[in-house]
């Protein structure tokens, strides 16, 4: 009984809800109505806007990684843009963020890299004439990774993926050579 009776006034609450009004509460409710529908699934373009430029940096950031060099300039204005246009174009960025993430994390022969790492050394180690974990000499260095080498230091400075992606650029170009003796331990060469 006092389910039913509950029932009732929730039917009620709702069927006046939508009774149609005059004046000043109609107008009220169909200016919250533009306002949350112009905000683009209720943000404001100053949040997509910020959004997108972390997208963008992540991005950046996972590309400088692969390539072993940050891309040509991915920022563009987004002051003119309409809010449900950033919203697109985050979740644009926020695809390719996470498609520049999966590659950065699956360089080509990942485990045979770590195998070769397991007999080289230390991803920290910082002994010349050899740096990192994949004990990279000054030329190596200065060949495959400039760009880091500039801006980051020594191998040893550089993450374990960037020691593995500028190793990759070497495999690409003189296979395993540079790791002949361990990399014949890890039975890739």
């Amino acid at each position: 009984m006092c389910a039913c009776g509950l029932l009732l006034a929730l039917v009620g609450l709702s069927a006046t809800a939508n009774l149609p009004t005059s004046g000043a509460a109609a107008t009220a409710r169909t200016r919250a109505t533009t306002r949350t529908t112009s905000r683009a699934g209720g943000h404001s373009g100053t949040y997509w806007s910020r959004r997108i430029q972390e997208y963008r940096a992540a991005t950046q950031h996972w590309l400088t990684v692969v390539r072993g060099r940050p891309p040509h300039d991915l920022s563009r204005s987004l002051a003119a843009e309409s809010a449900q246009r950033l919203r697109g174009l985050a979740i644009v960025w926020q695809h390719r963020e996470h498609v520049a993430w999966t590659t950065a994390h699956h360089p080509p022969l990942l485990r045979d890299w770590y195998c070769i790492h397991h007999y080289e050394g230390s991803w920290t180690d910082h002994g010349a004439p050899y740096w990192g974990g994949l004990q990279m000499d000054y030329s190596f260095q200065s060949t495959y990774g400039p760009w880091l080498l500039r801006h980051e230091g020594t191998a040893d400075h550089w993450t374990s993926l960037e020691q593995i992606w500028t190793a990759v650029r070497a495999w690409r170009v003189r296979g395993f050579s540079p790791w002949s003796n361990t990399a014949r331990d890890c039975g890739v060469y």
